[in-house]
């Protein structure tokens, strides 16, 4: 494999390697969305909740790799 190709295959693993954490992110952003658009959420509230909902899903799926080993 070329080195361009083991590159970009090493910058996709960083997107993908986790699918639950990657579905769950998007989950997340649509949830977020939707609430923003739909139900006319403060932009500051929906920027609040998208940080607090990534870093409580980074910090469970941290936890249960950990659990894992």
């Amino acid at each position: 494999m070329s080195p361009v190709r083991q590159g970009l295959a090493a910058l996709a693993g960083l997107f993908v390697e986790d699918g639950s954490l990657a579905l769950a992110i998007l989950g997340l952003v649509g949830g977020i969305l939707l609430l923003r658009f739909r139900l006319e959420l403060e932009p500051r509230a929906a920027g609040a909740l998208l940080l607090a909902g990534a870093l409580a899903l980074l910090i469970e799926n941290v936890m249960r790799s950990n659990r894992g080993r």
